[in-house]
């Protein structure tokens, strides 16, 4: 299963953002190129607790649905997101990617004995399930952009 504690899973992935241009445009849903790289900054910022999000009571918070989630189902498109990944207006195009590419470099950095936060939806995670639903969540939308 691929994970962002993978080196060469981070490298790929940063191989397919380096292709994302401004002018992409989404094959479903209303990102646009760049609020998709300020959505998935954002998204890891919440990773390590850089950025608060309100926690959700839903029914993937518990296992086994939520290993089931994290694991194996497919990423469905139009989820709903936590509104704090979605707030802020898109930096620069460089500066975005920029920011985006060293929180993915970062990534490899971290420690997974640290605390991480709990996620808005799934709550309590392990390191290894945010490795995963981290490469997925960013896998899904580069794959929305068609790289």
């Amino acid at each position: 299963m691929k994970s962002f504690w993978q080196p060469q899973t981070r490298a790929a992935v940063l191989g397919r953002l380096e292709v994302l241009t401004p002018e992409h445009r989404a094959q479903w849903g209303r990102f646009t190129a760049p609020l998709v790289v300020a959505h998935l900054s954002d998204a890891l910022r919440m990773a390590f607790g850089d950025l608060a999000t309100r926690s959700k009571r839903l029914p993937v918070r518990h296992p086994p649905l939520k290993q089931i989630v994290i694991y194996w189902l497919p990423m469905p498109k139009g989820l709903p997101t936590a509104a704090e990944l979605i707030s802020r207006a898109p930096a620069a195009w460089e500066a975005e990617m920029h920011d985006c590419r060293t929180l993915i470099e970062r990534f490899g950095r971290e420690s997974p004995g640290r605390a991480w936060p709990d996620h808005p939806a799934f709550g309590t995670m392990t390191a290894r399930q945010w490795g995963v639903i981290t490469y997925r969540h960013t896998d899904h939308h580069l794959s929305q952009f068609g790289v």
